[in-house]
């Protein structure tokens, strides 16, 4: 007893500050945590959320499986675009067109990348009005919009309108001779 009469902090014989240094670690430990509880939705919020950066992130889509001739839908920036195979008949004829008979003029090679010419990329929507043609329609096996008829030959360009355009070619590289990365430029895939 006389310690605690000497010692008014202390009890049951307790040396001095521990209980003290107990509730002031508590203390602290119980802010600290509140803090991040506080702040991490704030911080949280401040990142892009998964559908953003997969809305921007390139496309790396693998060539291996896709068959001479087949078209395959992959979607990128929420858009649609066609992978498609070409046969040496498909190539072949797409760079024989004479650029007076087409609509929106650009020749098959300005349309695939060098030593690739079997890939065509482009995005998946008629310039006309936006709807998805269908592949391997119409007197030029390409593309056939059965919306409003129009004809895109075997190099997405539009050969019979309506549309006004070509279909586009998307920012795309190979990275290798099976890969392709869509969203990134020939310069910057090599990087």
């Amino acid at each position: 007893m006389a310690n605690t009469a000497a010692n008014p902090d202390s009890t049951h014989g307790e040396p001095d500050g521990t209980r003290r240094d107990f509730m002031f670690l508590a203390t602290g430990a119980g802010l600290a945590v509140g803090g991040v509880a506080v702040a991490w939705p704030f911080v949280a919020s401040m990142a892009p959320d998964a559908e953003t950066i997969a809305a921007g992130a390139p496309l790396e889509v693998d060539l291996t499986p896709i068959q001479e001739g087949q078209i395959v839908n992959v979607f990128w920036r929420g858009k649609l675009i066609f992978v498609r195979s070409r046969s040496e008949k498909e190539i072949k004829e797409a760079q024989d067109v004479k650029l007076s008979e087409l609509i929106d003029p650009q020749a098959d090679s300005a349309r695939v990348k060098d030593g690739h010419a079997k890939w065509l990329i482009v995005y998946g929507n008629c310039t006309h009005l936006g709807c998805v043609p269908l592949g391997h329609q119409g007197q030029y096996e390409g593309w056939s919009c059965p919306c409003h008829g129009s004809l895109y030959d075997t190099s997405g360009r539009v050969r019979r309108g309506p549309a006004p355009a070509n279909l586009p070619v998307p920012p795309y590289a190979f990275e290798t001779d099976t890969k392709i990365r869509i969203g990134e430029e020939a310069g910057k895939a090599a990087a």
